[in-house]
């Protein structure tokens, strides 16, 4: 493996202390969180990219842990057909690491207009989206400047937990609280089982990234960073959903990335996957699920025990790290990937 670094590289090191301070900053509003959540009873996502897949961790995380309902939304449904919904009752909740995306913005301010009120997530502090929102959460990632989020996307996952706090989860604070050391433990790991992943993965063309639960989102934003940063056809999906006809893509050629916490309702069905992907002759490769993942997968990276609805914050990490070396082995920039900027403009 090449000993080059990247800028990228350098800001998922960066992760531990980007999401103390955050945490630091964003813990004491769990009370402004709850009387705005007091004022609804349904969550209303709205995001792209990176943050979408934030966002799936959010919807998972406060359905399973505060009774809510929560969904995504279609931004077009606000940018292009101009359409008016009720959303009396709603926290609309819009995710941005820069807080300057005018899709995003302009959804928020047409979920207000349409009667909810919202929620700002987002780095960029002083932003559109901060000034816009009745209430601002804004992590401390400090300046990204890698194309590909890393430190900007867990802190997102970090700002969530707190809202699940805030909108009453029956969830103990504490455990958040030690988060940042477990992805301190997931960085001092040596290296030896994502280097050998990532000589499997050079020469393929195609991936499946696959996870459940709260695990979803980081199968969607892991093979969301494959493709942006190593230019490979990895698709994301759930497992349920991957047994409903994708998974015949899987072969030999074909590698499986599988995702679980190490522990929680998704891991067996987890294991059965990867179990079923090697009897068919195809790789698959483990990140997290603890000893019952790795004894069902030709290779696997551990991570530390976390609560599943922390574990998420985790299990991203060695799938950054994975991409970050990928990226490089086959001679590619993971700091700006092709046809890329840092802050995408939809409408």
């Amino acid at each position: 493996m090449t000993t080059t670094t990247s800028v990228m590289r350098s800001e998922i090191a960066e992760q531990p202390e980007a999401l103390r301070a955050t945490l630091d900053t964003l813990l004491p509003l769990t009370p402004e969180i709850a009387a705005l959540g007091s004022q609804t009873r349904q969550v209303l996502f709205i995001a792209r990219g990176s943050s979408d897949n934030a966002a799936v961790y959010g919807s998972y995380l406060l359905q399973a842990h505060t009774g809510r309902l929560a969904t995504l939304a279609s931004p077009s449904i606000a940018t292009t057909y101009g359409a008016k919904v009720d959303l009396t009752g709603v926290l609309a909740v819009a995710i941005s690491q820069s807080g300057r995306t005018e899709e995003i913005v302009d959804t928020m301010a047409w979920a207000a207009d349409c009667g909810a009120r919202t929620v700002g997530v987002t780095n960029g502090e002083g932003s559109p989206l901060t000034r816009a929102a009745d209430l601002a959460l804004v992590t401390r990632a400090g300046s990204e400047l890698a194309v590909p989020a890393t430190k900007t996307y867990t802190t997102q996952l970090a700002a969530l937990a707190v809202l699940a706090l805030g909108l009453g989860a029956d969830l103990d604070p504490a455990e958040l609280q030690a988060v940042p050391e477990a992805i301190d433990q997931v960085l001092a790991q040596p290296g030896d089982d994502t280097d050998a992943i990532v000589e499997r993965l050079v020469g393929v063309q195609g991936a499946v990234v696959s996870g459940r639960g709260m695990a979803f989102s980081t199968a969607l934003e892991a093979a969301l960073k494959l493709k942006e940063a190593c230019y490979l056809h990895a698709m994301g999906l759930s497992y349920a959903d991957l047994l409903h006809g994708p998974i015949a893509v899987v072969d030999r050629f074909t590698p499986a990335l599988l995702t679980a916490a190490n522990s929680g309702p998704t891991l067996a069905g987890t294991v059965a996957l990867a179990e079923r992907v090697t009897a068919a002759g195809a790789p698959a490769y483990g990140i997290g699920g603890g000893a019952a993942l790795a004894g069902a997968c030709d290779l696997s990276v551990p991570v530390p025990d976390l609560p599943e609805w922390l574990a998420p914050i985790a299990l991203i990490v060695p799938a950054q790290l994975i991409t970050e070396r990928l990226a490089r082995r086959l001679g590619y920039n993971p700091d700006a990937p092709r046809g890329l900027g840092k802050v995408t403009q939809t409408s």
